[in-house]
């Protein structure tokens, strides 16, 4: 309504211009005009200012709400390592399952082999005739006899071995379909997680987009006003000239001067205000890259720190990767894409970029340079999920924008080893991976360490 209204007003200001005729006008009427001109101008410039406040206000929240994003970020990157460790148990359950399986078969073979094994001796006794009463009443030679129920008793017991056999081979069989139930059990338990995490992670994806959508919406639709008011502003500032000019052609020569001079003191108050926006702004985008220093700085110390704590890891097998060895050129890429932005080029923001932007689809993996100890693994303010890698020799390689992180404080890497997800945390609108490589604290130009 409001930028309508000014449009509007604008629009008539022209049209009173360019509708006077072009005999030379009254100097007064003209002053009369300028002053509702210049009154119009003052109201917009108000407006201008007030849409600059609110703008600032708005940059302020979008930074806020990118530090909000932070646990829904750092619950993604949490579910995607819960997943995977689910995939790895599963897999092995149903390893398990299936060896179950198999022993239940042999068992059950076993368990038909014993039981044909004692139904074919009944068969051949009772076929035999062969009993301890039928030996006695036959009238046989005592000697024959005496050998006769010795075989009967050894029969018997023979037989008593095998039922005794059977049963345990038929306990043994109980027992492994027990055990085939539970795990049966523990892996649909474990199904129906991995389901619930990926629906988990499915919706934290969407409430993430949903929020910097909004948000880069209303700072875009407000920019957009903003340079509406601007072109109004220099339109109105054009008509302004325009009467100023014809008011000079009206009045006497000494008014002309003055008004000149007037005017010149306008134009000069309004170049030391720009100086003046531009030397704040320079003073802003050097306050935010000595913070994005200090956060950096605060990160690497962090690190030492927990290095230092983590000492009794690096006892580990030879067969461990080994921190100490630094950084050599011809070093592989951590992800191959499309280079966004290179090393010591200006950012969009303000200052410049202390690494090089590689364009990435959400979820590439992101491959260790070379081989070291991480040393810090979070989420950090305006680098989104962060993981910093220590190579010895003071070299470290920092990984930034990452969806997930796959490595934890203290985990040795070797090169080409999957550390985190690509991904576009910390507030960044497009997937991309942030990478640099730093030298005793200085940020070094990644493109000279990595292969050609």
């Amino acid at each position: 309504m409001c930028l309508s209204f000014w449009r509007w007003s604008t629009a008539l200001a022209l049209l009173a211009l360019v509708g006077a005729p072009l005999a030379a006008p009254d100097a007064e009427d003209l002053t009369n005009r300028r002053s509702v001109v210049e009154r119009q101008r003052a109201d917009l410039r108000a407006r201008i200012q007030t849409l600059q406040k609110e703008l600032d206000t708005r940059e302020a929240v979008r930074k806020e709400a990118a530090d909000a994003l932070k646990s829904s970020e750092v619950a993604i990157s949490q579910t995607t390592r819960r997943l995977k460790e689910l995939a790895t148990q599963l897999k092995k359950a149903r390893s398990e399952l299936d060896e179950l399986k198999k022993q239940i078969q042999r068992q059950q073979g076993l368990l038909a082999q014993r039981r044909e094994e004692l139904s074919d001796q009944l068969r051949r006794q009772y076929a035999g005739g062969l009993s301890p009463w039928a030996a006695l009443l036959s009238g046989d030679d005592p000697q024959a006899l005496s050998r006769h129920l010795a075989y009967l008793d050894y029969v018997s017991r023979a037989r008593a071995k095998a039922v005794a056999e059977l049963k345990i081979e038929i306990e043994r069989l109980a027992q492994l379909e027990a055990r085939l139930d539970i795990r049966q059990k523990e892996v649909a338990r474990w199904v129906e997680e991995t389901t619930q995490q990926r629906s988990l992670l499915e919706t934290q994806k969407k409430e993430r987009a949903t929020v910097l959508a909004r948000i880069e919406g209303q700072i875009q639709a407000q920019r957009s006003e903003a340079v509406r008011l601007g072109q109004d502003d220099q339109r109105l500032g054009g008509l302004i000239d325009s009467l100023g000019g014809q008011i000079q052609a009206a009045q006497q020569a000494e008014r002309a001067a003055q008004m000149a001079e007037q005017a010149e003191r306008a134009e000069e108050a309004k170049r030391a205000e720009q100086r003046r926006l531009a030397e704040e702004q320079k003073r802003n985008t050097l306050a935010l890259q000595a913070q994005e220093e200090r956060q950096i700085e605060l990160a690497r110390r962090a690190a030492l720190e927990q290095e230092r704590k983590e000492s009794a890891r690096a006892a580990e097998a030879a067969s461990t990767p080994k921190s100490g060895e630094g950084l050599k050129k011809g070093l592989r890429w951590p992800l191959r894409g499309t280079l966004m932005a290179r090393f010591g080029t200006n950012r969009p923001e303000g200052g410049i970029w202390r690494g090089v932007l590689i364009k990435a689809s959400d979820g590439t993996p992101v491959a260790a340079v070379g081989g070291g100890t991480v040393v810090y693994s979070n989420w950090l303010r305006g680098f989104g999920n962060l993981l910093i890698v220590d190579h010895g020799e003071q070299y470290l390689s920092v990984y930034a924008y990452n969806q997930s992180l796959l490595k934890q404080v203290g985990d040795s890497v070797r090169a080409g080893d999957t550390l985190a997800l690509a991904g576009s945390t910390g507030g960044q609108v497009d997937s991309a991976l942030y990478f640099e490589i730093r030298h005793r604290g200085a940020a070094l130009d990644p493109l000279t360490f990595l292969s050609r």
